[in-house]
This record gives C-alpha cells, sequence and structure tokens, in this order.
C-alpha cells in the first residue's frame, strides 16, 4: 500500500514541480468556495469546510494511491453529516468521522479497496442522483432569499415549508443567484488555468457589497471567519454513542470509499495511469481520522476538483499538497475577503454542483439498462430522497447482489429432507434391539 507520491518523487523534476503548483493554486480557487458552501449546506460552521480541505486535502495527496486525487468535503456528505448533526450534534458528527476513518483504514488493510468496485453502478447512479436532488432542495432558500425560521430536514416536508413562505421572497437575492449560476455555465469555456469559479462567485458577491444589497453573506449570518486552525483535540469518546453512530460511520465510510475510487478511476482514464485501491482506501481513514482531530468534516476524493487538477496541469500528488497549502494561506491571510461571499452566490454555485451530480449526460445510458437494473436506480433513487442514505444503500446493495446473481449461472440449492431431532438410532443389522 505504498502511497504514490513516493513512486513519484523518484523522478521528479523542477517542469513537475511547476505545473503541480499551477494546478494546485487553481484547484484551490475551486475548492475554496466549495468547501464553504458544502459546510454551510451541511448545516455546519463555513470554517469546517476550509479545515477538511487544508487536513483531509492534504493527507488524501500525501497518503493516497492517485497520482492527481484532489480531496476534501464533497455534496455527497451533505445529506448524511446535516442529518447526523441534526440529531447528534456537531460532536457526534466529530466522533461518526472518527469511526468512520477507522472503518477505512482497516478496510485498506485488508484490501477491501477491490471489492468497492463492484458495487453495482445502479445503486452508485441512484443515490448520487437522489443527494443531488435533496441538495438542490436544500439550496432554494437562499436562492430565492425566503426568511424562515427553520427549514425541514425531511424532503417531503421542506417543498410545503418553502411554498408557504414564499411571501418574503428577495428579488435581490435570486438575482445573485441566477447571476451566478450563468457566470460559472460561462466560465467553463475559459482556460483551466483560469479559476473562473472563485472569480464570478468573487464577482457577485463584490456586487452585492458595492451596491449594499440586502442579502445575506458569510459574515453576516456566521460571524467572523478565522484565521488559522484550530489546535487538534481529541473527540469525546463516550461508550454509549458508539452503537448509536455506528450505521452513521459506516454509511461515511461507504460514501468516501466508493466516490474516491470513482474519482481515481476517472482520473486513470484522464491521464492513462493506474491507481492503487487499498492505499487510496487506507489514506481516505487516515485523512478522515485527521479531519476528526481537527473538528473537521467528513472528506474523500472529489471528481470535479480532480479533474480540475488534471487539466490545470496537475501530475503528481504534489499538486494536491500545495491545494492544501493554499487553502491555508487564504484561511490566514485573506479570512476578512472570504467572509463576504454571498449566501445566494454560493447557493447557485452548490445548485450547479447538484446539477453536475447528477450526471444529466448519462441519463439516456441509464434509460437503455435493462429493466432490473432501472427499478435498482429508482429504487435507490426515491430511498435516498424520501428516507435516508442508511436505508437506501442497504437495500440498494442487497437488490443489487441479487440481480447479479439472478444473472450468472448458479446452479439451485439441493435440499435434502433432515432427520428429526433427536436423531432415532440405527436399528440392528440382524433385527435384535
Amino acid at each position: 500500500m505504498q502511497p504514490k507520491l513516493f513512486s513519484t518523487l523518484r523522478s521528479y523534476s523542477p517542469r513537475l514541480f511547476l505545473g503541480d503548483l499551477f494546478a494546485g493554486v487553481t484547484v484551490a480557487m475551486v475548492a475554496l468556495p466549495l468547501s464553504l458552501a458544502i459546510a454551510i449546506a451541511s448545516g455546519a460552521e463555513p470554517a469546517a469546510g476550509l479545515v477538511t480541505a487544508v487536513v483531509a486535502g492534504f493527507l488524501i495527496s500525501f497518503l493516497g494511491g492517485s497520482r492527481v486525487q484532489i480531496g476534501g468535503p464533497t455534496g455527497a456528505f451533505i445529506v448524511v453529516v446535516y442529518d447526523v448533526i441534526a440529531t447528534h450534534g456537531y460532536d457526534g458528527l466529530v466522533l461518526a468521522t472518527l469511526m468512520a476513518g477507522v472503518i477505512l483504514v482497516v478496510a485498506g488493510y485488508l484490501r477491501v479497496g477491490n471489492l468497492i468496485a463492484h458495487v453495482p453502478e445502479a445503486v452508485v447512479s441512484g443515490f448520487t442522483i437522489g443527494i443531488a436532488v435533496i441538495i438542490a432542495a436544500s439550496q432554494l432558500k437562499d436562492l430565492f432569499g425566503l426568511q424562515m425560521a427553520e427549514v425541514p430536514a425531511d424532503f417531503l416536508e421542506k417543498l410545503p415549508a418553502l411554498w408557504a413562505a414564499r411571501e418574503s421572497w428577495s428579488w435581490p437575492a435570486t438575482a445573485v443567484g441566477l447571476a451566478t449560476m450563468a457566470g460559472i455555465l460561462l466560465a467553463r469555456r475559459l482556460p483551466p488555468l483560469v479559476p473562473g469559479l472563485i472569480v464570478v462567485v468573487a464577482l457577485t458577491s463584490g456586487a452585492v457589497v458595492w451596491l449594499a444589497l440586502p442579502v445575506d453573506t458569510i459574515q453576516s449570518r456566521f460571524g467572523a471567519l478565522p484565521g488559522t486552525l484550530p489546535l487538534p483535540s481529541l473527540p469525546a469518546l463516550p461508550g454509549e454513542r458508539f452503537l448509536e453512530l455506528l450505521p452513521s460511520a459506516f454509511v461515511i465510510a461507504f460514501l468516501a470509499g466508493v466516490e474516491s475510487l470513482l474519482s481515481a478511476m476517472v482520473a486513470d482514464r484522464m491521464i492513462e495511469d493506474e491507481h492503487r485501491p487499498n492505499a487510496e482506501v487506507y489514506a481516505q481513514g487516515l485523512a478522515n481520522i485527521g479531519s476528526a482531530f481537527f473538528g473537521g468534516l467528513p472528506a474523500t476524493g472529489a471528481i470535479a476538483r480532480t479533474a480540475t487538477n488534471v487539466r490545470a496541469g496537475g501530475r503528481t500528488p504534489v499538486a494536491g499538497m500545495i491545494h492544501a497549502a493554499t487553502v491555508l494561506a487564504v484561511m490566514m491571510l485573506a479570512a476578512p475577503l472570504a467572509g463576504q461571499m454571498a449566501m445566494p452566490a454560493l447557493a447557485g454555485l452548490l445548485l450547479i454542483t447538484a446539477w453536475n451530480m447528477s450526471e444529466p449526460g448519462k441519463w439516456r445510458h441509464h434509460m437503455a439498462l435493462p429493466r432490473a437494473d432501472r427499478a435498482l436506480l429508482v429504487i435507490t433513487l426515491v430511498l435516498t430522497v424520501v428516507t435516508d442514505l442508511t436505508v437506501a444503500i442497504g437495500v440498494g446493495v442487497a437488490l443489487g447482489l441479487a440481480i447479479q446473481l439472478s444473472r450468472r449461472n448458479v446452479p439451485p440449492a439441493t435440499w435434502e429432507t433432515p432427520a428429526p431431532w433427536p436423531a432415532e438410532a440405527p436399528k440392528d443389522t440382524d433385527g435384535r434391539d
């Protein structure tokens, strides 16, 4: 399970470093607003997203099995993190993240990374689209500037509550959110080295400050962002909470393992390389343990940020380490500016993220799947939206395995009538008792 970093350093060169430097800074400018937005949408303090990007992002690159993986908080965790915080508090989330990290470390040591790749595609697509739906619904409040004392966590309760608050709609907030979304879509045409995402969010947020629009910012809602990392500390470990948090810890571990390996496989195709799955899972475990020690969020490999890293010229794990160092530098030098990001701008960013998570380019492929796979995708999607990820993943994986077994030439089981219990003693062959 040797990290890729140690292999790449044997032939490292100034030319590779220059590419990694530009890519690391570029992807940090993408990760900065995303990390803040994901933390806020998860019900955590904005700074938790930055802490995760720094600590977990560095460890994933330093110890991981992919040359170009970029790690940090991702949209896939928003639903489960929000639920854990609402049910068990933020200290419960930290403990669940620590437990998930331990699970991943054990999984990497046992070489389970090779098995995660066998999770049915329909299950992964189903709960990914379901998560995208939930993320999109969670951002409607800030996109429309609705005034609500509390937003229900349940999807089926959330939509009526949002509709009931429609009289408080704010056109300036909606204008900022829509302008951000349009700008991000246009920025995709820019060269990879231009950090279009941070530029767009900065411009729309700057317009809010310059025009004195009645729109919430990170600072106005949550206070000033910290300028340094918190000191590491061991979270409280009350024994009775382990069983309560164990299902959430397994969900976090499952999501981190699956998403990191999917991201690594995408990166392999982009740079024509081959990642080390068990080293990657092991690194995800240590990264989540590290994030928990600093009070951060769960982390995994981020497909969009990894792709940005590759397009910007990153070719070794050094780029991911520079990305983490750059986010830390922004925290230390420009926290007040980052605090001026407008909430509707971040909502627009997450709506685009949710759309990308649903992978609309694959919808036609999904429709062409066999009937059983389409049903599995829909069942997983619906369960993700209306119940929770624990149920969705458990049911989806179980049904997926059943479908896979039904397609193999497995002979039917042979059943024999069991002997009565207690068994009758055999009679003597000569007829005597």
